[in-house]
C-alpha cells in the first residue's frame, strides 16, 4: 500500500466512529450559523468561474464541472446516480457544492481533505470517469483562447502562461464563493430576535432532542464530517447497468481494494481504510441547501426529504448503527419543515460567454 493511502487510512480509521451519545454531563455539539464569507482573490475567482463552465476542460470538450454541478440544483445534478464521462457512468450521487469550503472531508468515502480544494478539483477534472482530461492539454487549450488567456494573466500576472496546477487553484477559488444563503434558522442561531413558523420551531427542537439528529448533523453545515453505517439499500442500477459496475470496479482497483473484482457493491469508506468495520459507512452529508440537492443518500436511493426522515425514524436499514426514533407523523412533518427552512433560495448564477479559439495561429 502506498504511503498516502496508509496515512489517509489511519486518519479515517480514527475519524470513522460509531455515532454515540456524549459522555455523562457533556453536551452534544450544536448547530452554528454561517461564518463570514471567505476572503477570495477576485481576479482568480473570476477566472475560476469561467473555467468551471468551460467544457474544454474535459478530454473531448463535451462536459464541464457544471455538467454534474448545476447552479439550479444547488450545484448537484438532480440525478440519483451521476453521469460519468462519455462511455462510462458513475455509481454515486453527485453532492452539492454549496459552502463546500467548510467541509472537513470530501467525497462520500471521505478520501479527500476538505482543506485542499485544488486537489479535489484536479481529481474531478483528470479522473477518467469524470472529465478525463490531461492538464497539459487543457493548459494549451486555454492559451489558444484569447479571452481566457487575458483572464489568466489578470489572475496570475501579465507574463504568465496557463499551467495545469494553477488551473485547479482558480476553480477552487471560485468554489469558495458558493456559500449557502442566510436563513431564519441562521438568525435564530446567531441569537437574533426572530420568530420561526410553528412547524419549523417544533422541528428544530426535535432535531436536537427526540430526533437525535444533532449527534451527527451539527456545526456550521449540519455535518460532523465523520462516517456512519445507516444500512442504505444498494441502488439497483449499479448491478443492472454494466457501465456503472465497470466504474465501481475500476474505483476499487484504483484504491487498492483487496480482491476488488469480488466487491460488487459500494463498501463506502472501507475502500480507504481497508478496515472491515468501515464497510457500508459513508460520510455524513451537509444539510444546508438540502431542498435543492435531492435525491438523497450516497446513491440517491431516497427520493424526498420525507423519505429520508422516515428512513431515519425506523432506524435505517440492515446493519444500521441508528436506533428507531418512534416519531409521530406530526413530528416527521415538523422535522422536514425544519430541514426545508435551512435551505435559502438559490442566487442566480449566470454562465460566462463561450469563447472561440485563436484562429490566426500567431504565437502569444
Amino acid at each position: 500500500m502506498s504511503g498516502w493511502r496508509r496515512t489517509l487510512g489511519a486518519v479515517l480509521t480514527g475519524c470513522l466512529l460509531i455515532c454515540k451519545g456524549p459522555a455523562a454531563g457533556a453536551e452534544y455539539p450544536r448547530l452554528e450559523p454561517l461564518p463570514a464569507p471567505a476572503t477570495v482573490k477576485p481576479a482568480l475567482a473570476k477566472l475560476g468561474w469561467h473555467l468551471f463552465f468551460e467544457p474544454r476542460l474535459s478530454g473531448d470538450g463535451s462536459r464541464s464541472c457544471a455538467s454534474c454541478h448545476l447552479p439550479s440544483r444547488g450545484y448537484a445534478d438532480g440525478q440519483p446516480l451521476s453521469r460519468g464521462y462519455n462511455g462510462t457512468e458513475y455509481f454515486r450521487n453527485a453532492p452539492g457544492l454549496l459552502s463546500v469550503r467548510l467541509k472537513a472531508r470530501l467525497m462520500w468515502d471521505g478520501r479527500l481533505d476538505g482543506a485542499d480544494l485544488p486537489t479535489a478539483v484536479r481529481d474531478m477534472v483528470t479522473e477518467a470517469h469524470f472529465m478525463n482530461a490531461d492538464g497539459r492539454l487543457i493548459q494549451e487549450r486555454i492559451r489558444q483562447i484569447p479571452e481566457l488567456l487575458a483572464l489568466w494573466r489578470d489572475a496570475f500576472g501579465a507574463q504568465s502562461q496557463p499551467y495545469g496546477p494553477q488551473l485547479f487553484v482558480a476553480i477552487a477559488e471560485f468554489l469558495k464563493t458558493l456559500d449557502s444563503g442566510d436563513t431564519l434558522v441562521d438568525r435564530v442561531l446567531r441569537g437574533d430576535k426572530v420568530t420561526l413558523p410553528p412547524a419549523v420551531r417544533e422541528g428544530m427542537a426535535l432535531f436536537s432532542g427526540k430526533g437525535q439528529c444533532i449527534r451527527c448533523h451539527n456545526g456550521v453545515l449540519g455535518s460532523d464530517g465523520k462516517a456512519y453505517r445507516l444500512g442504505v439499500p444498494e441502488h439497483p442500477a449499479i448491478a443492472a447497468e454494466p457501465l456503472r459496475m465497470i466504474t465501481l470496479l475500476r474505483h476499487h482497483a484504483t484504491m487498492g481494494v483487496p480482491n476488488y473484482m469480488a466487491e460488487r457493491k459500494d463498501p463506502g469508506t472501507y475502500v480507504v481504510s481497508k478496515q472491515a468495520a468501515d464497510r457500508g459507512r459513508f460520510v455524513t452529508p451537509a444539510l444546508r441547501g438540502l431542498t435543492h440537492t435531492g435525491p438523497y443518500m450516497h446513491n440517491g436511493v431516497l427520493a424526498t426529504l420525507d423519505d429520508v426522515v422516515a428512513f431515519h425514524d425506523k432506524g435505517g436499514g440492515p446493519g444500521s448503527e441508528l436506533q428507531p426514533l418512534g416519531l409521530t407523523a406530526r413530528e416527521r412533518t415538523a422535522l422536514v419543515a425544519f430541514l426545508r427552512a435551512w435551505s435559502a433560495p438559490l442566487p442566480a448564477m449566470s454562465e460566462p460567454p463561450a469563447y472561440d479559439y485563436w484562429l490566426t495561429g500567431a504565437a502569444r
